[in-house]
């Protein structure tokens, strides 16, 4: 699948620097952390399929979403490259390395690791679905039937990135179908043989107030990126690219 692209910076940089975002979310969500890279680096940023301006598909899962960013690697001529993901990009990212371990450089996971988590996201999904987009009539109501399901504003102001109005009728630009059926699986990380770990150096950038990454999903880590990196941020949850965008901007800049 062609994927929907953002591009920064110096073309010809070494290595390319592929951004993925996570459940939920588009391209956009990189605009921060991509500016604060651009000045030395080559970044491509997608969305991935069944989000932002990419198309939808039924296929949802990591081995699909891995193949497409092949595919974008191919369609650019691009050599290894630098992945660098967030949660569920995290994961393509992680499985694409395991995969393709000639196409990847060097890696950096933030705030996820090789493991399934628990449903986490059911919540979410009933509260985008409960949004009657037929009657709706401003982003401000949209957000207001939200708020009944999500007490969080910063969630519902990231989610609402999704929200847009396109001849006269709002519609999400992700497909909610796609995704609530995908889901066990983006929960979930492809099986793969503990003999073929990737080679390559890896980050695993963590928030510090977050528990995607915790000590029983080490021994994971560790078998399938035997030359991983742990490092903590202070003062950041789930979210630390929005949250600490400096310091992440910085430890990305250092492994880089």
């Amino acid at each position: 699948m062609r994927l929907h692209l953002r591009e920064y910076g110096q073309p010809g940089a070494r290595p390319p620097v592929i951004l993925l975002h996570g459940l939920f979310g588009s391209a956009g969500n990189w605009h921060g952390i991509a500016r604060r890279l651009e000045a030395e680096h080559h970044l491509l940023v997608p969305d991935l399929r069944n989000h932002g301006r990419s198309a939808h598909a039924t296929a949802a899962g990591y081995e699909a979403m891995a193949a497409d960013v092949v595919e974008l690697l191919d369609q650019a001529n691009l050599g290894p490259a630098a992945m660098v993901g967030h949660s569920m990009g995290g994961k393509v990212a992680l499985w694409l390395a395991l995969q393709w371990p000639e196409r990847v450089e060097r890696l950096a996971a933030l705030d996820i690791a090789p493991v399934s988590y628990p449903h986490r996201f059911g919540d979410i999904l009933s509260a985008l679905e409960a949004v009657d987009l037929t009657s709706l009539t401003s982003r401000a109501q949209a957000d207001a039937t939200l708020a009944t399901h999500l007490r969080n504003a910063d969630l519902r102001a990231y989610l609402l990135q999704n929200l847009v109005l396109e001849q006269g009728s709002w519609r999400w630009r992700m497909s909610l179908a796609n995704l609530r059926e995908a889901l066990p699986r983006l929960l979930d990380f492809p099986q793969t043989s503990a003999a073929q770990p990737f080679p390559g150096p890896a980050l695993f950038l963590y928030g510090a107030r977050s528990d995607y990454i915790q000590g029983r999903y080490l021994p994971a880590i560790r078998t399938l990126f035997p030359f991983a990196r742990l490092r903590a941020v202070a003062g950041a949850g789930h979210w630390l690219y929005a949250e600490q965008p400096q310091t992440v901007a910085r430890a990305l800049q250092g492994f880089l």
